[in-house]
């Protein structure tokens, strides 16, 4: 690897050593879990009865875990106001990084999917920044999906934005809130398009 910034270089060091056990958890959560999805077995106890006899009493317990798909947003409910598609194409690809001091210098436009998305916007052309604690830069954004391998909490999800000069995808924060602020994803992207913020500031 090379990078002009040692401490950079060493920080994504550091991050590729992890990803191997991640991606190895990753790999065994994968396989077909089989163990779990056997019939539980029976708890068998001994009850004594009176007059000294023993019964055997069966107890059988079931787990179920589901997991419930987010809800699809309607473009017009509470939760997403932003389109990813429009007329704004006279913009060209941005270079990074991402300023640090955005929330100070530019205004919340809209939310897509409950994610707050700073402006301007104009879309397919010109997205802004989208995010509060995990924020990324979609202007500079390349998809190049180091963030989102570099994620040991799975916060980031592949977003089709078609007609972007930069990318025409881009790595969603749908499960900001999971954010450890491990700071993972925001040394490892190329184009330093990603800001990590602690809660609060």
């Amino acid at each position: 690897m090379i990078h002009s910034n040692p401490l950079t270089l060493e920080s994504m060091l550091d991050v590729h050593n992890q990803l191997c056990v991640v991606k190895r958890q990753k790999s065994m959560a994968s396989q077909p879990a089989t163990r779990a999805s056997a019939a539980p077995k029976p708890i068998t106890t001994g009850v004594q009865r009176p007059g000294g006899t023993s019964a055997t009493a069966s107890i059988s317990t079931t787990t179920t875990t589901t997991t419930a798909a987010p809800p699809a947003m309607a473009a017009g409910s509470d939760n997403t106001t932003i389109s990813l598609s429009g007329t704004g194409t006279n913009y060209s690809k941005a270079e990074g990084p991402i300023d640090p001091e955005f929330k100070s210098k530019r205004q919340v436009v809209g939310t897509f999917q409950g994610i707050k998305v700073w402006g301007p916007v104009d879309p397919p052309g010109q997205l802004g920044i989208w995010g509060t604690q995990v924020t990324v830069d979609y202007d500079i954004c390349i998809a190049d999906g180091a963030c989102i391998e570099a994620c040991p909490v799975n916060v980031y999800e592949w977003l089709d934005t078609p007609g972007h000069p930069g990318s025409e995808k881009k790595t969603f924060m749908a499960r900001e809130k999971d954010c450890i602020f491990c700071m993972a994803c925001e040394n490892v992207c190329p184009p330093q398009c990603v800001k990590i913020f602690q809660k609060g500031t």
